[in-house]
């Protein structure tokens, strides 16, 4: 007859999976092997899999015959006199194991273990320690222990082992790719998740974690969460692809970030990176499907204001911190249908780029020729003598080797004659411009005209969505920038892909034996930042080609404006200012009284949007209430100095691109 325990012990082999390297090294400790550990301390993060390797290593002891003790340290009072006499035998029975599973609660007990307790352990005993965290750094570095302490932190599931798993499980493979992408390879997320896909998920549906799957998960990942407002900055991490102090001060106004930063940045399941705190896949999608599922409007507003912080971002910022910030707008919408035909969220070709090094120029020029051909190559040398600056080469982060290369030119208004004779590409954007909305001197466009890829060429992955990122950065800062273009040879399938956000010119320039699509954006008809809300919601098409352009720049134009609203208490100044000679004021009866309307109308408008509140009240304060300097009008707004311009620069922003669109399309 075979004992339950015996029952329990043989599931617990057919289910676990992986943990080879450190069941071989406990079964040569085990063996007696001299130059084995004494002392494995397993650590990771809550659901990595400790409790069960655990109970896998001390099936083995069981087998070998081993006498054991097994601790809880959820149950291990403060006193260490508790602790040594729960696991006396380990002091007094040769060949003993002691396990302590949640090492994490009591971890106060940590010297004092080292120091006096295991150095009087019995002969041929062994200790296996697990917790959240790892072991202080002392230990690990003691030339003593060194030798006689392993120290394993749990990585979660490869992709293979946790596929293995939910195909035991026998969850449909229509719906494996989604459990995994909500587990990450985290086994109690997998185990838990199989388990609910198990029960049973109707044909049609897609599966989703359920309320008690989720409240477990947070059980285990987790743990206790000290107040709303450390809950709040939880789910802040969970949407964010990386948590700063700073973005946590920007989303959650008024709380101490310092503290809030501190607590996460000490969670066992965060990694620190050099952009911030990244969780582990587990614990990022258990907090989201819970306030999905638990708050869906706070999830909404949360997602919303991560948003808006990042726009900011990426039009305020310096330079050398905007280049990373669509990717990350971009991860908060990643479940969308538009970013889904568009974007790879894969690590798997993780790399990185740089600017063009002329010892790159050898292996650009054969990476072109081998995907699109001679005269390809041609052109790459031509735009790389000409634009040098425009280049972005991509090397694997592991190897360092190049991958990849991308080009995103800036070529301004008029175009030269040398361009339209080298490059059919860029001389079918020029084309497309005149015959639609002509670009001004002043202006210039942007062509994002190589992307070359040889291993993935022209297909979503790590490569297009950084170069992506980086037009579309470029674009949101550029001024002047009339037309993005983006160049694809597979032009139906990335028709499809694109639609809603590039708009098909129909133009097939041809390049060796090769024709391109080409697809754009008129950055004069919807700015950057309504372009990428419609992007990551896709609710809306793209507006229609303009009818024409304006007589002035757009340069110029945004610069009447500001001059306009300097002069407003000044009559006769206002009466001759610039923006009373566009097309703006062309049919006023009354030039100076209706451009004074339709300006003040302009101002409050801002307003219809609720992020433009404040950036309306700042317009008003700074020009229209009488003032004498912004410090006066920051001190009206009852707002630190800083905080007033930063509304001021966005208020002028969006009343410049609010005035230009009826300057080039009429009133709406």
């Amino acid at each position: 007859m075979v004992s339950v325990g015996e029952r329990l012990s043989r599931a617990r082999v057919r289910a676990f999976i992986g943990r080879d390297e450190e069941l071989g090294r406990f079964e040569e400790a085990l063996a007696g092997d001299p130059q084995a550990p004494f002392a494995f301390y397993v650590c990771g993060p809550g659901g990595i899999g400790k409790s069960s390797l655990l109970r896998r290593l001390a099936d083995h002891a069981r087998t070998a015959g081993r006498l054991l003790v097994e601790l809880d340290g959820r149950f291990v009072s403060r006193d260490p006199a508790d602790f040594e006499h729960a696991a006396g035998t380990f002091l007094d029975v040769p060949g003993t194991v002691l396990f302590v599973d949640s090492f994490e609660h009591c971890q106060w007990l940590e010297s004092w273990l080292w120091h006096h307790f295991l150095p009087r352990a019995a002969d041929d005993t062994l200790v296996v320690l697990a917790g959240r965290r790892a072991p202080q750094p002392q230990w690990t570095a003691d030339p003593a222990w060194s030798r006689l302490l392993h120290v394993t932190e749990l990585e979660p599931f490869s992709d293979e082992q946790a596929r293995s798993l939910l195909v035991a499980a026998q969850i449909r493979p229509e719906l494996r790719d989604r459990v995994l992408r909500f587990a990450g390879g985290n086994p109690l997320a997998l185990s838990l998740a199989a388990a609910a896909g198990s029960a049973g998920c109707g044909r049609e549906e897609i599966w989703a974690p359920t309320a008690d799957v989720l409240r477990t998960l947070l059980a285990g990942l987790i743990g206790e969460v000290p107040t709303a407002v450390h809950r709040r900055a939880l789910e802040v991490a969970a949407q964010a692809h990386s948590t700063s102090e700073e973005l946590l001060a920007a989303v959650l106004p008024g709380e101490d970030a310092h503290l809030l930063f501190s607590w996460l940045r000490d969670l066992p399941f965060m990694e620190s990176t050099h952009r911030g705190l990244h969780p582990h896949d587990a614990a990022r999608e258990t907090l989201a499907a819970d306030l999905r599922w638990r708050a869906p409007n706070a999830f909404e507003a949360m997602r919303q204001r991560l948003a808006d912080e990042y726009l900011r971002i990426l039009r305020e910022a310096p330079e050398e911190r905007v280049w990373t910030v669509t990717d990350e707008l971009f991860y908060l919408f990643r479940e969308g249908e538009t970013l889904a035909r568009l974007r790879s969220w894969s690590r798997e070709d993780e790399v990185h780029d740089r600017p063009l090094h002329p010892d790159d120029i050898d292996a650009v020029l054969r990476m072109a020729e081998e995907t699109e051909g001679a005269a390809s190559a041609e052109l790459v040398r031509y735009w790389a003598q000409r634009q040098p600056q425009a280049f972005s080469v991509y090397r694997l982060v592991d190897t360092g080797r190049i991958v990849a290369f991308t080009a995103r030119l800036a070529l301004p208004a008029p175009p030269d004659p040398r361009d339209l004779a080298t490059d059919p590409v860029v001389a079918a954007a020029w084309q497309y411009t005149d015959a639609t909305a002509p670009v001004s001197p002043g202006e210039h466009i942007g062509v994002s005209r190589f992307s070359i890829y040889p291993e993935r060429y022209q297909v979503p992955s790590r490569v297009i969505d950084l170069s992506s990122s980086r037009a579309q950065a470029e674009a949101a800062r550029a001024r002047g920038r009339a037309f993005g273009f983006a160049v694809f040879r597979d032009a139906e399938t990335w028709a499809e892909r694109v639609k809603g956000t590039l708009s098909d010119t129909g133009a097939r320039p041809r390049v060796g034996e090769h024709t391109y699509g080409l697809f754009g954006v008129d950055w004069r008809r919807i700015p950057v930042e309504a372009w990428l809300q419609r992007f990551i919601s896709a609710t809306e098409a793209l507006p229609p080609v303009p009818a024409g352009p304006s007589p002035v720049s757009r340069t110029t134009f945004d610069q009447a404006v500001r001059e306009a609203l300097a002069h407003w208490r000044d009559a006769g100044a206002f009466a001759a200012c610039a923006l009373l000679r566009t097309r703006l004021a062309a049919d006023f009866g009354d030039p100076v009284g209706e451009l004074r309307a339709l300006l003040s109308q302009a101002v409050d408008d801002l307003a219809r949007d609720p992020r433009g509140v404040r950036a309306r009240e700042a317009v008003t304060a700074g020009y229209f209430s009488g003032a004498p300097t912004q410090e006066a009008a920051a001190r009206r707004l009852g707002l630190p100095y800083g905080t007033y311009r930063r509304h001021l620069r966005q208020g002028l922003d969006l009343l410049c691109e609010a005035l230009w669109q009826q300057e080039l399309h009429g009133s709406r």
